[in-house]
């Protein structure tokens, strides 16, 4: 690329376009879209990944019956819900209680292997078609397509973690690089800010608008443009737009909603991710700006030790915080019908405590939190028996909560498909149903 105190060609500016897709350049990326068939419908989902499975009887299915080496040493609180208890230590979630669904029988998880697969998917990361299954986010890129040319359909927030599939956004697996997530807080945010080591940057990127306005000229006057096709054109409104780079601009916001949100920690915790509030706040500007599906990663929450004073002290706070952040202003956007909000982590934790104060890998049944959506809110589904180890009531697959999903889209999870890289058609989801407790 050339060095921006010379002169930027249009191949520059489509390269810069490029580096959060894979390499693929955008006018084949649209063109695998347009090819999909593009709708207008614009439903979201934000899903948050809580790396390393949170504790779901230390959250919302506290056992004050149990052993005192299984309940811990949380208290249960009433919420805005009469007859729902949730943690002490997630107050602010606790008031919202009626926007919100606890999940209380989550299960899916084949091996406890630490992955963000199957929450990504709805399905387990064994046995998978050739090329792999593809995430929620890049399923949608492929069958509804962008809202508009200047936003990606796909958004993941989630930056490089120390464990690979920690920082995964969702991977696009046989629909191919063209339906992956823009990465902003990924390895293309590096090219797009200035250091010393990088050409782009603040100051020295007014080569760069300098030639974007150059382009658009042409364009208008049709000068060198005449051989770039319709697929060009529409890649390079997405560069040139001012949308995108609005929606992640979080100065643009007004420093009350900023405030409301924080800014929590944007360094990685041990090898997992950032306890980043602003990403919560970036991913509901980028939903209002057009985007369909956008992911982030939450924490560590792999606490084989000191489980209790690593919830209470380093991420319930600002959980409960971001998570109250974004669901009331969804709902005072008026977008809580439109934006369904999903967290939960991989699988859930043993019922007994271990000697280091912490609790272990437990497949058997985890928790998750649904919110917005225009669901029924406000109600817990499923149940746990009196230690949390098994399910008692209502198993609710992870596949079930991707279904509802897909259903939230306008879509019939199990009358679209699929073709793997063999030419085998795969539906959405396996033999999952949409949740009817949330109709």
């Amino acid at each position: 690329m050339q060095n921006p105190s010379g002169p930027w060609s249009r191949r520059d500016v489509l390269k810069v376009g490029s580096l959060g897709l894979g390499g693929l350049s955008l006018p084949t990326l649209l063109r695998a879209e347009r090819d999909a068939g593009i709708t207008r419908s614009h439903k979201a989902v934000i899903m948050i990944y809580m790396v390393g499975a949170p504790p779901h009887q230390d959250m919302y299915d506290l056992k004050t019956e149990a052993p005192a080496d299984i309940r811990g040493e949380f208290k249960p609180i009433n919420t805005r819900v009469p007859g729902i208890q949730i943690c002490e230590h997630l107050p602010k979630l606790a008031s919202i209680m009626d926007k919100l669904v606890p999940l209380r029988s989550v299960y899916g998880s084949p091996n406890g292997d630490h992955d963000s697969f199957i929450c990504y998917t709805g399905r387990p990361a064994p046995r998978q078609p050739p090329g792999g299954w593809p995430s929620i986010g890049s399923t949608i890129s492929k069958v509804l397509g962008p809202t508009s040319p200047a936003i990606s359909p796909f958004f993941g927030l989630a930056p490089d973690a120390g464990h690979p599939p920690y920082g995964s956004p969702g991977h696009p697996g046989f629909l191919g690089v063209a339906h992956a997530a823009f990465r902003p807080s990924g390895p293309i945010r590096d090219s797009m800010k200035l250091n010393e080591a990088n050409a782009l940057h603040l100051s020295s990127r007014k080569g760069l608008l300098a030639a974007f306005d150059s382009i658009r000229r042409d364009l208008a006057t049709g000068k060198s443009m005449d051989g770039m096709d319709e697929l060009e054109r529409q890649a390079l409104d997405i560069l040139t737009s001012s949308k995108m780079g609005e929606a992640l601009d979080l100065s643009k916001e007004p420093r009350a909603i900023r405030e409301r949100y924080g800014k929590g920690d944007p360094n990685r915790y041990g090898d997992g991710a950032p306890r980043n509030l602003e990403h919560f706040l970036m991913a509901r500007r980028l939903v209002e700006a057009g985007a369909r599906v956008v992911t982030l990663n939450f924490g560590r929450w792999d606490f084989h030790s000191s489980n209790f004073s690593e919830c209470k002290n380093t991420h319930f706070p600002w959980f409960d915080h971001g998570m109250h952040a974004l669901i009331t202003d969804l709902h005072e956007r008026g977008l809580d019908k439109d934006v369904a909000v999903v967290a939960w982590g991989e699988f859930g934790r043993t019922p007994k405590i271990n000697k280091d104060a912490g609790r272990d890998h437990w497949p058997q049944v985890g928790g998750g939190l649904i919110a917005g959506g225009g669901f029924r809110t406000g109600q817990v589904i499923g149940a746990t028996d009196r230690h949390g180890a098994t399910i008692a009531r209502r198993p609710v697959h992870f596949g079930e909560v991707h279904a509802s999903l897909y259903r939230h889209f306008g879509i019939n999870p199990r009358g679209v498909t699929l073709t793997d890289h063999s030419g085998r058609p795969h539906y959405l989801v396996d033999d999952w149903h949409p949740l009817p407790e949330l109709s």
